[in-house]
């Protein structure tokens, strides 16, 4: 059942559809993981670093709901709930407990590589058959390219 129908050809559809679900599941796992780490980061860098997992908290959370509308923009329905997000999601289960500054640095140094990687995957599936969410993930990945950038500056 269709409650919105997209213009797209049902193959097409296809493709863009499994690439937006899976960029909101690296999107909403990288908010949680990151917000998971900001309350367990510990050491001398841990002002900086809290705050600077805030930021990519914001990013991710924003960027979800922007791929899930464009989801629902083109009648496939979002699934953002925590056993598909769980289930399906990419990125390396966080260690519980409290987690030292470099630790947590390289915790989000490689998530994000995770999320950049397939998200640029998806950036080239779009590519024909939906330029519009292609630039959705062109954007994303530009956004996560620079957090990443950041963090392994916290490192060098």
């Amino acid at each position: 059942m269709y409650v919105v129908k997209s213009p797209l050809a049902d193959a097409d559809l296809k493709t863009v559809a499994e690439a937006l679900q899976g960029a909101l599941v690296d999107l909403v796992d990288l908010s949680l993981v990151a917000k998971q780490i900001h309350w367990n980061v510990v050491g001398p860098r841990f002002r900086s670093i809290h705050l600077q997992l805030d930021e990519v908290v914001a990013s991710a959370r924003t960027h979800s709901d922007t791929v899930a509308e464009r989801a629902s923009a083109l009648g496939v329905p979002p699934d953002g709930r925590a056993a598909t997000v769980s289930s399906t999601s990419g990125i390396k289960t966080t260690p519980a407990g409290w987690i030292k500054d470099g630790d947590a640095v390289g915790a989000m140094v490689d998530a994000l590589g995770s999320v950049i990687t397939r998200m640029r995957e998806r950036v080239h599936a779009t590519e024909e058959p939906d330029p519009v969410s292609q630039d959705i993930f062109i954007q994303i990945t530009a956004d996560l390219e620079k957090h990443h950038w950041m963090f392994q500056a916290e490192n060098a």
